[in-house]
């Protein structure tokens, strides 16, 4: 098997075990490890195929959230339906903007999402918030406008937006963080799927590179749920270590493409 094979195969499975230990994440990742690991030479392609990826492997995490009963399908459906509708505006502006400058963007987006996690306090939330006729007039608005902000950036960026998903649902919710990881998944999937059919109608995704990160992330995902459930009173430093990870990653991926940019040249 080709070395390139081989680590698709591997950055796949890093993403899915991200997503099964921590609930989100592993998008955030997929673009950085195609690009710098796989070696994919364009920032779209690796944002199309990354978006594929992330979206089957989010879909499965769904499936087994929804086993548990931690997923609030009113709430993750209205707010899936309005982030895909900002995912198709966010990705047909990501792919009229020059592949450096998205990239420097990504690493900032990479960053603020690590510093806002570290700071993210534990919230306890209302385990038996739903959407229904009577509290429609109070969270419809609150679903519908994070909804479509946090979709806009999912599209623009190509990521499926888990960490910027769980924090929007939370806040428009007061659902605990639990069910704001579980329903979450739901508008992963719809995200990636809707960014990923955007850019496979432009021709820019690499199916066999996401097929192969599809197979190394079924694998990680089963991998992360396990570990999740053994390191479970654990989350909250598994969750500080991946924000450290994706400021560092943040930090190289702005200034190389700053550098690229030959904005100190």
């Amino acid at each position: 098997m080709p070395l390139a094979d081989i680590l698709a195969l591997g950055s796949g499975g890093l993403v899915g075990l991200t997503l099964g230990l921590i609930g989100g994440g592993g998008s955030i990742l997929a673009v950085p490890l195609l690009i710098y690991v796989v070696g994919v030479s364009s920032t779209h392609v690796a944002i199309g195929t990354s978006a594929v990826a992330v979206a089957a492997n989010a879909a499965v995490g769904a499936f087994f959230h929804a086993r548990a009963n931690t997923v609030k399908w009113p709430c993750a459906i209205v707010f899936a339906a309005s982030g895909i509708v900002g995912a198709f505006i966010g990705a047909k502006i990501g792919k009229a903007v020059d592949g450096q400058v998205l990239l420097s963007f990504f690493g900032l987006v990479m960053i603020a999402v690590g510093v806002s996690m570290l700071r993210r306090k534990k919230n306890v939330g209302d385990p038996d918030v739903h959407l229904d006729q009577k509290t429609a007039y109070r969270l419809l608005p609150s679903l519908i406008g994070y909804g479509l902000g946090v979709g806009v950036l999912s599209g623009f960026f190509g990521i499926g937006g888990g960490f910027l998903i769980v924090p929007g649902l939370i806040n428009a919710t007061n659902m605990p963080i639990l069910y704001a990881v579980g329903s979450s998944l739901v508008s992963v999937a719809a995200f990636g799927a809707a960014t990923a059919s955007s850019y496979a109608i432009s021709g820019l995704v690499d199916w066999r590179l996401a097929g192969l990160m599809l197979a190394g992330g079924a694998g990680g995902a089963l991998l992360g749920v396990a570990l999740s459930r053994h390191l479970a009173s654990k989350k909250q430093m598994l969750s500080r270590i991946f924000a450290a990870i994706a400021i560092v990653v943040g930090l190289y991926v702005t200034v190389h493409g700053v550098i690229s940019l030959g904005v100190f040249s």
